[in-house]
């Protein structure tokens, strides 16, 4: 099983993700392209595709970004979806996928940063790779924007700032706005990116001081990203293998 990662910026690292496939004996690979690491001209060697996310959005031009190629990010998504690959993107990574899929992202009702409750919604409640989160649970978030929707697209999770937070774009395709890969080291990357904003903020309501981010227990959303994680590569197996 060989997980492969998109990873935008050195501080948006793979957390949890990473941490589950290696427990798993699973191979990965990086395309880092902030070190300008090429993306695959190929997807036969990936099962699992993983794009993190970064400060970019899919709208975010070669210009203003010169190592970030979203078209060539959403072409790489599209041949690894119709080649029946498993595809998740947490942040920037499930707008991308949403625009891989035609659906253009948009703007968060509200900037979240922080740890705060996601809630299921019916459709979450009855899919069977995150069921087991249960109807409520505390995860990271860290974004401005949020996925844009296909007409076939479910939302499986909401948060009060973000009425988008988990797509099932397909059985073997999700979107996670949130972040439930971040780990207290990541977490410590993320918070040098924005520490002078996080403590002068007085604008955002959604949006915690480094203080009560790090005071946060991040073991049990990992435990529960994982468990989707194991869901879907068994899903994936069952039409590859």
């Amino acid at each position: 099983m060989n997980i492969h990662f998109i990873q935008h910026e050195s501080f948006e690292a793979p957390g949890a993700y990473l941490n589950w496939a290696n427990e798993r004996n699973y191979t990965s690979t990086f395309s880092k392209v902030y070190e300008n690491n090429p993306l695959p001209e190929s997807v036969d060697f990936i099962d699992v595709l993983i794009i993190l996310g970064g400060p970019q959005d899919p709208a975010t031009t070669k210009n203003e970004c010169p190592h970030f190629d979203a078209q060539a990010e959403i072409a790489l998504i599209q041949k690894a979806i119709n080649s029946g690959k498993a595809v998740v993107g947490a942040c920037l990574g499930a707008q991308l996928i949403g625009e891989s899929f035609g659906a253009t992202f948009g703007n968060s009702p509200e900037k979240e940063i922080g740890v705060f409750p996601i809630q299921l919604t019916e459709n979450g409640i009855k899919d069977d790779k995150i069921n087991d989160f249960g109807e409520i649970i505390s995860v990271g978030h860290w974004h401005n924007d949020m996925p844009g929707l296909t007409e076939n697209a479910q939302i499986l999770a909401t948060s009060k700032g973000c009425p988008r937070q988990i797509v099932k774009y397909s059985d073997l395709v999700y979107g996670f706005q949130c972040h439930m890969e971040f780990t207290p080291e990541v977490i410590d990357l993320m918070i040098e990116t924005d520490r002078e904003f996080l403590i002068n903020n007085t604008e955002h309501q959604f949006v915690q001081t480094p203080d009560k981010i790090k005071s946060f227990d991040f073991k049990e959303m990992n435990e529960k990203l994982y468990t989707f994680l194991d869901k879907l590569v068994e899903a994936y197996q069952t039409t590859h293998y």
